[in-house]
């Protein structure tokens, strides 16, 4: 089964959908989005139905492996997702030369950037790392807040590799079991978590308070640390260790908020950064 994290990357200030098949260690971008970019489309209608047309074109010449792509589902601009025509790397390419544009060559660089900056990451996560460490910066989150949302991805990602090592291997089953572990601990589900702090889209960990943070890497550790005592298997048995490691630190939640007399769970989110709020208060429910 492949794992597919859904990435929205830009190209000159264009956006272009891409999904990294860990399975077969490579990416699939949108091909509509490229052909928009390549031919200067004002609508990603437009885009649509010049791919279209360049399609047939492609099938009317035998050029099966131009047009033999997959079909992924990618979030659209009205939020939802949709069935999208996507391409691996090397049949992008060929795509490419089949478009008369000025920007092709500096479209194909692009590419040729992207999946090696990937494979790269694959082969040393540490750079991985380092280029969160910069996105973060630029976006202005603080320091001591930085170090603790990296601590929180490399116990994620060893997490989710006991999980695939207990043979849970689905990300639709990461993410409820994710979601359950939220419940736990915090009281509230992931949805209800994000509506609380008002998030729509955004990342729920990118706007959690230090704190936060670190109670929810309590669970995530304390799971991880019971799995490779018990090795669960299946789906029910990790679902079970995990909510031990959640259990734990809902009583660490508890014992902080009786000492402090303030909420762990907070309204705080990216938008209080700038103030470094993030580390230094929480305000009390209302």
């Amino acid at each position: 089964m492949n794992e597919y994290s859904g990435k929205l990357t830009l190209f000159e200030g264009l956006s272009v959908r891409k999904e990294w098949d860990s399975e077969n260690e490579k990416w699939w971008f949108s091909v509509v989005d490229v052909v928009g970019i390549l031919t200067d489309q004002e609508t990603q209608r437009g885009a649509t139905l010049y791919w279209g047309k360049l399609k047939q074109r492609l099938n009317e010449e035998g050029a099966e492996l131009l047009t033999n792509c997959q079909q992924l589902k990618l979030e659209a601009a009205d939020g939802k997702k949709y069935l999208t025509d996507v391409a691996d790397l090397e049949q992008m390419f060929r795509i490419i030369q089949s478009i008369p544009s000025k920007k092709a060559e500096p479209v194909k660089q692009w590419l040729a950037k992207v999946g090696s900056e990937r494979i790269d990451e694959s082969i040393n996560p540490e750079l991985s790392m380092q280029r969160a460490i910069e996105t973060y910066k630029r976006k202005g989150y603080p320091e001591e807040w930085i170090s603790q949302r990296m601590k929180t991805i490399k116990i994620r990602n060893e997490l989710t590799s006991e999980w695939k090592r207990g043979g849970v291997i689905e990300s639709k089953d990461y993410a409820k079991i994710t979601n359950e572990m939220t419940k736990k601990w915090s009281g509230k589900t992931v949805k209800e978590y994000k509506e609380y702090k008002g998030l729509k889209k955004e990342d729920l960990r990118d706007n959690m308070t230090d704190l936060e943070l670190i109670i929810n890497t309590l669970a995530e550790t304390v799971a991880k640390e019971i799995s490779k005592s018990k090795n669960p298997y299946g789906y029910r048995d990790n679902l079970d260790v995990a909510l031990e490691g959640a259990e734990i630190a809902k009583n660490t939640r508890k014992q902080v908020e009786a000492k402090t007399g303030k909420p762990v769970v907070s309204k705080l989110n990216a938008k209080d950064y700038p103030k470094n709020q993030l580390i230094n208060d929480s305000e009390d429910d209302e």
